[in-house]
C-alpha cells in the first residue's frame, strides 16, 4: 500500500540514569543503561527509519521534506512531533525547556519543547518534580543561587496511568523507578537546572544551564492539567487527555472491533499494551505492545481489532 501506514525502527539512547525496563516491550536494547527509545522522530539527533512498504529505508525527515502529501500538505519547516519512551532507572536531572520564541533565538532555530507524559509504570510511592514554590522572579533566582532545592521544587505523587501536561517553562523531573511515554514537540533542547551533584562516567560534574533556566522558567502554575474527556464507542473507550496548541493526545482502549475515521493530516500511534490487528482497506497488520506507527492523510478509514491500549497523537 502506497504511503498509508508507516512502521518505524526503534532508536535507543544510552543515559547515565537509564535502565533495562524497555526489554518489557520486546525491544532488543543495547545496554542496561538504555534511558530512551525514540519511537517516532524526525529530529537530526535521531531519525526514525521506515521499516515497511514502498518507502522502506527512508527517514521520517525525508518523507516530510519530499512527500508532504503524506501529511496532508500541511506547512512547517520541521515535522512537528516526537514520541519517546523513557526509562528512569535513576532520578533525572531537574530541567526546563524553552518555548518556540526563545529556542529559535538562542538555539539555532530549534523548536521549543512542550511535552506530556503518560505513566506506563512506576514503583510504589513514586514521585516527580512538577513546578516550583517560588512566588516571584526574585525569590526564584535567590533560591536557585542558594541551592535551596528542597524548598524550591514541588514534588508530587504519581501512579501508573497518570497523565501530565508539561508546557515549556515548567520545571520538571522524573524520579527513579518510572517508565513513561512522552509525546512532545520535535525538539532536543533541555536546560539542566540541578543534577544532585552527579558525576558522569569520567567523573566530571554534568553541565548545568542556570542562566538560561532562570530566563525561561514560568512561575504561574495554572492550567497545567485538564480533565480527561471520556467517550464510549462500541468496542472502545476513547480518553482525550489534552488538546494543546502543539498536539492532541488520546488513549484508545479497545476490546473487540472498532471502525474509525481519520480526520487529521497524520496520526501517530503507540501500542502500550495488548495485541490485535490494524486494517486499512485490504491490508491487515498485526500490532502488539511496543509497536509504533503512523497513519498518513491517505487513510480516511481504518479498523482496530483485539484487546489493545494505544496512545494516539496528532496536531
Amino acid at each position: 500500500m502506497t504511503g498509508k501506514v508507516f512502521f518505524f525502527e526503534p532508536i535507543f539512547k544510552t543515559k547515565i540514569w537509564g535502565g533495562d525496563k524497555l526489554k518489557d516491550f520486546g525491544y532488543d536494547i543495547p545496554s542496561d543503561k538504555t534511558g530512551e527509545l525514540w519511537a517516532i522522530s524526525a529530529h537530526p539527533n535521531g531519525q526514525s527509519i521506515v521499516k515497511n512498504g514502498e518507502y522502506k529505508g527512508s527517514t521520517l525527515g525525508e518523507l516530510w521534506e519530499n512527500h508532504r502529501e503524506i501529511f496532508g500538505g500541511i506547512s512547517g519547516d520541521k515535522f512537528p512531533l516526537l514520541v519517546k519512551i523513557i526509562d528512569a532507572n535513576k532520578d533525572l536531572s531537574v530541567q526546563v525547556h524553552p518555548d518556540n520564541e526563545y529556542a529559535q533565538r538562542y538555539e539555532n532555530g530549534e523548536l521549543g519543547k512542550t511535552e506530556c507524559w503518560y505513566i506506563l509504570d512506576c514503583c510504589e510511592d513514586a514521585k516527580m518534580v512538577y513546578g516550583v514554590n517560588a512566588n516571584s522572579r526574585e525569590e526564584l533566582n535567590d533560591m536557585i543561587d542558594k541551592g535551596q532545592w528542597e524548598e524550591l521544587l514541588k514534588i508530587i505523587p504519581i501512579k501508573k496511568g497518570d497523565f501530565f501536561y508539561v508546557p515549556s517553562g515548567t520545571v520538571h523531573a522524573l524520579k527513579a523507578g518510572t517508565l513513561v511515554l512522552e509525546i512532545q514537540q520535535n525538539s532536543d533542547t533541555t536546560y539542566r537546572l540541578y543534577d544532585y551533584d552527579r558525576r558522569d562516567d569520567e567523573g566530571n560534574l554534568r553541565e548545568l544551564n542556570i542562566q538560561k533556566s532562570k530566563e525561561v522558567i514560568e512561575l504561574k502554575f495554572s492550567n497545567r492539567q485538564s480533565k480527561p474527556i471520556v467517550d464510549y464507542i462500541d468496542g472502545m473507550t476513547k480518553i482525550k487527555f489534552i488538546e494543546s496548541p502543539y498536539f492532541t493526545v488520546e488513549k484508545f482502549e479497545i476490546e473487540g472491533c472498532v471502525s474509525l475515521e481519520n480526520e487529521h493530516p497524520f496520526m501517530l500511534m503507540s501500542v502500550v499494551d495488548g495485541d490485535g490487528e490494524l486494517t486499512v482497506e485490504e491490508d491487515r497488520y498485526s500490532i502488539e505492545k511496543g509497536d509504533h506507527f503512523m497513519l498518513s492523510s491517505k487513510v480516511p478509514k481504518y479498523e482496530l481489532k483485539g484487546k489493545l491500549k494505544i496512545m494516539v497523537s496528532y496536531v
